[in-house]
């Protein structure tokens, strides 16, 4: 599974950039405490991660789901982190369909050029056999 307890860390270069954007400007954080925010969030993350694993065999699934995760913050007492999940959740999945709304479009426009070409060239065929 995992073969130190370290590589169930979070990237360093992550937690840092979230302490920068969540701390005001000429605010310092010791390279002690990143690190202690960094295995906090891991710890979170796991926990999290593992709790709704059982809820999510519970309910016979294999696959943990949002909604899986939403309801364990739930049950954990964390029901503060569920609003702003969701809408975080929304915005994700909205950029998602647009993005696959975007190559679908994309797509089609290319392959709606190569018909059209491929039509000219079978137009310019036929008059040339006549």
């Amino acid at each position: 599974m995992v073969e130190r307890i370290e590589d169930l860390n979070l990237p360093n270069a992550v937690i840092a950039r979230l302490i920068k954007e969540a701390l005001p400007e000429g605010s310092n954080v010791s390279k002690e405490a990143r690190a202690a925010i960094a295995k906090a969030a891991s710890v979170f993350a796991i926990f999290i991660t593992s709790s709704s694993t059982a809820l999510a065999h519970k309910q016979n699934h294999r696959t943990i789901t949002a909604k899986d995760i939403l309801q364990t913050l739930n049950e954990l007492d964390f029901e503060s982190f569920v609003p702003s999940l969701t809408q975080d959740l929304e915005v994700y999945r909205k950029m998602v369909r647009d993005k696959k709304e975007s190559k679908a479009k994309k797509d089609s426009s290319a392959g709606d050029a190569i018909a059209s070409s491929s039509s000219a060239a079978t137009a310019a065929e036929n008059e040339d056999a006549n």
